[in-house]
C-alpha cells in the first residue's frame, strides 16, 4: 500500500472521527457520521430492552471478568511499548484512527488463525493468535486489530463475552433462549467491525487478502489465491442445504464478508476517509448488505425474530 496515501487517509479519518466520536460510541445513526451496520445498531437497542438477556449478560460478564483477565496474564504475552513493540505500534495506530483508547492486547500461542475481543465496556482486551502474526503483514494486522477495536468502539464487548460463556458450558439452562439472539446479532456485528478494520488499514485489497489467508492458511498457496474464484463459492453455497449451518455460526461466511466489505468500500463515508468524493449512502450500503448476508432467499434472513425496538 502506498505510504503517502495511507498516511493521508489516516489523517483525514482521524479528523473525521474526532468530530463524531461521541455519536458513534452512543450508537449514533446520523447518516453523515456512522459506519456501523444499521442492523447491528437496531439489534443492540432491542437486546438492551430484553430484561432476561441483560440480567444474564450483566451478572455473567461481571463474574467472569476478573477470571478472564487473570487467565490471560498467566497464559499469554501482554503487548506494550517494550513488549512486542511492533504489535503495540499497530494497535496504537488503529486506536488513534478510531478515536478509542489503546486496549490491552495479548498474543496467544495458537496455530489457529484467529483474533477476538472480550471483557467489559470498562475493561476490554484483544487476543491475537501467534499464527496471524507470523502470516500477516503489518497492514493486514492493522485490518484485523482495527476490526477487533470496532467491537470496543461499538460496545459489542459484553455480548461477545456472554457468547463465550454460553458456548463454554456456562448457564446451560438459559442457553437455548439466549444463544439464537446473540448469534443473530453477532453476525451483524462482524459486518460493522469489518468496516472498522477497513477504515484502519485504508486498503480494500489488504482487507480482502486477510480473509483469503484465513480461509486458506497455507503460506505456499497465498500467491496463487484468486479472489474472483473464491467469491464464486458464495453463489454456489446459496443453493446448498448446508447453508443452514450458518444459522448456528457467530460470523457470516467469509465470501459474504468480502462482498459486504467491497460494498462498504464504495460508500461516501469510506471514500471521504481517503480524501475522495462521491459514493453510496450508508442506507443504500446497509440495504444491499442485508441482501448479501441473508441465509435464506425471499427476503428472509433466517435469523432469530426480534421486535424492532423502534
Amino acid at each position: 500500500m502506498n505510504d503517502d496515501r495511507s498516511a493521508t487517509g489516516l489523517s483525514t479519518f482521524t479528523a473525521f472521527v474526532s468530530a463524531r466520536r461521541d455519536a458513534v460510541r452512543g450508537g449514533g445513526t446520523d447518516e453523515a457520521t456512522r459506519y456501523a451496520f444499521g442492523a447491528d445498531l437496531q439489534m443492540l437497542r432491542t437486546m438492551r430492552r430484553m430484561k432476561p438477556l441483560e440480567m444474564f449478560v450483566g451478572s455473567a460478564v461481571r463474574a467472569m471478568g476478573t477470571f478472564l483477565a487473570s487467565q490471560n496474564l498467566g497464559t499469554m504475552v501482554r503487548v506494550g511499548p517494550t513488549q512486542s513493540p511492533r504489535l503495540y505500534r499497530i494497535a496504537k495506530e488503529c486506536a488513534d484512527a478510531l478515536g478509542v483508547a489503546v486496549p490491552t492486547l495479548y498474543v496467544a500461542n495458537s496455530p489457529v488463525m484467529n483474533a477476538y475481543t472480550y471483557g467489559t465496556d470498562d475493561d476490554s482486551f484483544i487476543v491475537v493468535h501467534a499464527k496471524l502474526v507470523d502470516h500477516f503483514t503489518d497492514d493486514e494486522l492493522k485490518f484485523v486489530i482495527g476490526h477487533e477495536m470496532g467491537h470496543i468502539q461499538n460496545r459489542h464487548v459484553v455480548y461477545l463475552t456472554a457468547m463465550r460463556l454460553l458456548t463454554s458450558g456456562f448457564a446451560q439452562l438459559i442457553r437455548f433462549l439466549i444463544e439464537p439472539v446473540l448469534l443473530t446479532w453477532s453476525r451483524r456485528a462482524e459486518i460493522t467491525c469489518d468496516r472498522a478494520g477497513l477504515l484502519c488499514c485504508g486498503d480494500i485489497d489488504v482487507a480482502t487478502r486477510t480473509f483469503l489467508k484465513m480461509a486458506c492458511g497455507s503460506t505456499k498457496l497465498y500467491d496463487e489465491l484468486n479472489i474472483d474464484a473464491y467469491l464464486e463459492q458464495l453463489e454456489a453455497g446459496r443453493e446448498s442445504a448446508g447453508r443452514f449451518s450458518e444459522l448456528f455460526a457467530s460470523h457470516p461466511y467469509l465470501p459474504k464478508r468480502i462482498r459486504s466489505l467491497q460494498l462498504f468500500a464504495q460508500s461516501d463515508l469510506y471514500r471521504t476517509s481517503l480524501g475522495l468524493s462521491g459514493g453510496l449512502s450508508m442506507d443504500e450500503v446497509d440495504q444491499r448488505t442485508l441482501e448479501i448476508v441473508q441465509v435464506l432467499k425471499g427476503g428472509k434472513t433466517g435469523e432469530a425474530s426480534l421486535p424492532s425496538g423502534e
